[in-house]
């Protein structure tokens, strides 16, 4: 079953205002695999501009095929045999009466044939002739980065616009699968933001059986998904591979880390930032703390697939080529809730600025741990300043059937008293919980899944 097209507004919009300009543009589109880079594309083009799909093939195979896409919108173009890019270019523009779109998918796979592409659009683009908009699209965004955004590179400041494709959130997730409440969660803290993982579930009955036949057989389409997103993005494989499964199962600090590797420290920044850039980690730091003030960092995984990949898949491995799909599955049942409940805690923090709690508009929430004024160790879920400064909002998250609130709120309270960081801002207390009769406890400020994973009309 194919998805209806969701979202994507804001990025539709970019694009199109730019290729529809009265001048020509360089617009570059990029983003990880799967997060439906050329169908918003095609959804973008018209038939008067020139969609071309790039693979792996040798560079006359490439100008050929390009050649009779071409000659779809400019009669007999492909009737001449062009040897070379600039040829082709050249033609293109002297042959083209106005304005002409031209959209490069997967542009990485022409570069690797044609390394000397770059420098040839960059005398395109330079032209005051030049009668060509280009969209660059690629997956490999370690590539498409280095294309326009590193100083050295032919095309550096040459693009017009500069669209990031990013996972979508969970109200997407939601939509797109039918589901509310709790099993929108779950499914979310399995696919994350990624429209085709959320398509290719979309064939199965239930999460179960799309977890098996997916992610668990050993011929499942995303069985070795994070191979593939790291291929398109990085010179080599097993040290990216060993730091994303060394921080989904719970080596969060750097010391930590290069312990396990057995490696310096200082080696392992360059790698873990380039992850970071790739939008695969991110380093976390507690509420009210920079990179200056504290060595406290955590690295920790951004997207929900791969903490689950890294977590149930790669841990497993070897169960799985035996077929044991079903035994893998019932150690992961047991295990999903404390998965999940990671997740919840994220999905907790990101709704605090959309939520308006106590009719206050609050600051993107963190997560706090430390020592308290009296020496012990502490943390917090949920950590909020208000955009006037006056107010701060605490909350704990927790994924438990029922939660004992009365409990949850003591303890909140009497960690509030011990917070080194209160000052004399006025304090407000929210609870995200997973399952609870909010009726019982009109007072409370209670979200619930449903409250916070809110499908899109």
């Amino acid at each position: 079953m194919r998805l209806p097209f969701l979202n994507r507004q804001k990025e539709m919009e970019r694009i199109e205002k730019s290729i529809r300009s009265e001048s020509a543009e360089l617009i570059v589109v990029y983003g990880r695999r799967r997060l439906g880079k050329t169908r918003l594309l095609r959804r973008v083009v018209n038939q008067n501009d020139i969609y071309f799909m790039a693979d792996r093939s040798e560079k006359a195979i490439q100008l050929n095929a390009m050649a009779v896409e071409i000659g779809r919108i400019v009669p007999s173009f492909d009737q001449v045999e062009y040897s070379t890019w600039q040829a082709l270019f050249s033609t293109l523009n002297s042959r083209v009466e106005k304005h002409l779109c031209l959209v490069l998918d997967e542009f990485p796979y022409l570069v690797q044939s044609a390394p000397e592409l770059p420098s040839v659009i960059q005398k395109i683009v330079d032209s005051p002739d030049n009668m060509i908009s280009l969209v660059l699209c690629g997956s490999s965004q370690r590539m498409m980065q280095g294309f326009v955004l590193d100083s050295s590179a032919p095309l550096y400041g040459r693009a017009t616009e500069i669209v990031k494709i990013r996972p979508m959130k969970a109200s997407w997730a939601s939509k797109a699968l039918g589901l509310r409440g709790i099993s929108a969660v779950e499914a979310y803290s399995v696919w994350g933001g990624v429209p085709r993982y959320w398509e290719l579930a979309s064939r199965f009955p239930d999460l179960e059986t799309a977890i098996k036949g997916l992610v668990f057989d050993p011929d499942g389409v995303l069985h070795n998904e994070p191979f593939g997103l790291l291929l398109d993005d990085m010179r080599g494989l097993a040290q990216s591979h060993s730091l994303l499964f060394l921080i989904a199962n719970g080596h969060h600090r750097l010391s930590k880390i290069s312990s396990r590797l057995g490696k310096n420290a200082s080696s392992l920044t360059r790698p873990l930032t380039n992850l970071i850039e790739l939008g695969y980690l991110k380093r976390e730091l507690p509420f009210g703390e920079s990179l200056k003030s504290t060595k406290r960092t955590l690295y920790m995984l951004i997207d929900p697939f791969l903490i689950f990949w890294y977590r149930f898949v790669q841990k497993n491995r070897s169960l799985l080529e035996q077929d044991l799909v079903d035994e893998v599955y019932a150690g992961f049942e047991k295990a999903f809730p404390l998965h999940v409940s990671g997740v919840w805690e994220e999905l907790a923090r990101n709704s605090v600025s959309a939520l308006r709690i106590a009719d206050i508009s609050w600051k993107p929430a963190q997560r706090w741990w430390g020592k308290g004024k009296d020496g012990r160790e502490m943390e917090i879920d949920v950590v909020a300043e208000s955009f006037d400064g006056c107010h701060l909002l605490l909350g704990e998250a927790k994924w438990e059937q029922n939660s004992d609130l009365n409990s949850i709120k003591i303890k909140l309270m009497q960690n509030a008293e011990n917070l080194p960081f209160v000052k004399d801002r006025k304090l407000t207390f929210a609870y995200w919980l997973k399952s609870i009769d909010k009726s019982s406890f009109p007072d409370s400020l209670i979200y619930l899944p449903n409250d916070i994973i809110v499908p899109p009309e």
